[in-house]
């Protein structure tokens, strides 16, 4: 006579909530690899090169010529042009996370075994790189038809680096904002609203003025990059906050974006097959 199956014959060789996958030891190669991505992608689509290398190009003739000879200095004006390159083109960088997830290649990457903030760092590191590209080229051709720029050494790593630190710090801006959006038309819509005023309230093409404006000025985080690499590149000239506090703030808002960022990371939405 057959006894009883025990209990532990009865179990399931598979359980209801099977363990995770582990996570990757060394996450830095899967953040090299997802910048490349963003890299090669770009190259890959003649349009976004030509844009990319025309943007600055027409800034700078439009701009340069735009106030030639009228009472406006346009090098107290190149600062800020560089952050708007900066915001748009590392901003619009972020737009591929909705085409990602669309394609399935988001989804491939969240069930990865990588940490998401190694993801995060891969994704904003190639919108960042980009961004970066094309506010070099602007910098180059105003070292080349400015005068009064600063020539030191010293003033121009640092304005690399400030630049570095703000692509990086919007980018980060960006994916916050895409990942939540479901279409590009939404993103557009959002950016819309929110890029232009923050640009035009960092003190780019005029001053705080008086009252509300100087506290909006004030929070702005892009007012403090605008007038670090105008310290840095009109020989010293200050306008604003003191270059520590610039620092301190650019430095801060990079932290908290990408803090921010890899906080949004670990969120599933609508368009995800892990929600």
């Amino acid at each position: 006579m057959s006894s009883t199956p025990s209990s532990k014959t009865l179990e399931s060789p598979i359980s209801d909530n099977p363990p995770a996958a582990p996570i990757d030891e060394n996450p830095w190669p899967a953040v090299g690899t997802l910048c490349r991505r963003e890299l090669v992608r770009f190259l890959r689509q003649r349009n976004r090169v030509f844009g990319a290398l025309g943007q600055p190009i027409i800034f700078w003739l439009l701009f340069s010529e735009g106030f030639r000879g009228s009472q406006f200095d346009y090098v107290h004006f190149f600062p800020g042009t560089l952050v708007m390159i900066l915001l748009f083109t590392a901003i619009f960088a972020t737009i591929s996370l909705i085409e990602d997830r669309r394609e399935g290649f988001l989804q491939s990457v969240l069930i990865a075994p990588v940490p998401r903030w190694a993801m995060t760092l891969g994704i904003l590191s190639g919108g960042a790189a980009l961004a970066m590209f094309q506010a070099l080229l602007f910098l180059v051709l105003g070292y080349l038809t400015l005068d009064g720029l600063a020539v030191d050494p010293l003033a121009i790593g640092q304005v690399v680096l400030l630049m570095a630190v703000a692509s990086l710090a919007l980018t980060a801006l960006g994916f916050v904002i895409a990942w939540r959006m479901e279409s590009t038309h939404g993103f557009h819509a959002i950016m819309s609203l929110v890029l232009l005023p923050m640009w035009l309230l960092s003190g780019s093409f005029f001053p705080p003025g008086e009252g509300w404006m100087v506290w909006i000025v004030s929070a702005n985080p892009l007012t403090y990059s605008v007038a670090g690499l105008r310290q840095l590149l009109v020989d010293g000239q200050v306008d604003g906050p003191s270059l520590s506090t610039c620092w301190a703030a650019t430095v801060a808002f990079a932290l908290v974006m990408f803090a921010l960022a890899c906080l949004s990371s670990r969120r599933g939405t609508k368009g995800d097959l892990l929600s």
